[in-house]
């Protein structure tokens, strides 16, 4: 280690100083006069100014490196382009779920959602409620499918009448769907842009829990999936998602 360490150090630059120290205190002794100091200050001079321009090369040649190093990794970030498509396990569905509704904002869509998940308090509060309550959303529109009208009026909407931000909340959209899909859709600002959490009915997707089906698997949809733009279709959403998608 002490070997490295010595080999590490400038031995040139060390040997010039020390020369010109020996030839300063040999002229303050008058032992040597100015004839021989000089020229060994000038060589001390053209000594270091040789060391600097060594150095300077170094350091030109290690920018030149990093700056390569640097294009390399932009060249991989921009190759690795984020996920459009994220599915989402039983484990990790809630807090996915909650952060979703969390991020919301502006004018939110819920596509055949199914409304068993949020006939109880517990998970009204859970699943549905951070939704309403949360100010940055600007409305909430259900688009539902006509068998779910009787379990709307009597379980979910004396819930959401109960909310704070109830006014945020559009009469449902009452249509004849069928139960392949459901999907909520919304402006994130997290991203800036458009994102959905897409489920599947049915298995393995969903599955039936004291005669109501709860979701098992969902798909987080990034405001870069190539899936977005169908979606908007699918439910003929707004000009103003379509602009977000794009």
């Amino acid at each position: 280690m002490k070997i490295r360490q010595a080999l590490s150090w400038e031995w040139d630059a060390i040997a010039g100083i020390a020369a010109a120290f020996v030839a300063i205190v040999l002229h303050l002794l008058h032992i040597v006069d100015e004839a021989v100091v000089l020229p060994i200050l000038l060589a001390l001079l053209g000594l270091l100014f040789i060391n600097f321009m060594r150095h300077s090369r170094s350091n030109e040649i290690t920018a030149e490196k990093v700056e390569h190093v640097a294009h390399t990794v932009d060249g991989l970030q921009a190759a690795l382009e984020a996920p459009g498509l994220v599915l989402i396990g039983p484990r990790q569905l809630q807090t996915a779920h909650r952060r979703f509704l969390l991020a919301m904002s502006g004018d939110t869509v819920w596509f055949n959602v199914c409304l068993s998940m949020y006939r109880t308090p517990a998970l009204f509060d859970a699943l549905l409620r951070p939704a309403i309550d949360n100010p940055a959303v600007s409305s909430i529109q259900f688009v539902l499918d006509d068998s779910q009208r009787a379990l709307w009026e009597r379980s979910i909407a004396p819930q959401v009448a109960a909310c704070a931000g109830r006014e945020r909340v559009r009469p449902p959209r009452w249509c004849r769907l069928e139960r392949t899909l459901s999907f909520i859709l919304a402006d994130s600002q997290h991203s800036g842009g458009c994102e959905a959490l897409l489920s599947f009915w049915g298995e393995p997707f969903m599955a039936q829990a004291t005669g109501r089906d709860v979701p098992r698997f969902v798909f987080h949809v990034h405001k870069n999936s190539e899936l977005l733009p169908h979606l908007l279709e699918l439910e003929g959403c707004s000009a103003h998602f379509r602009a977000r998608a794009q």
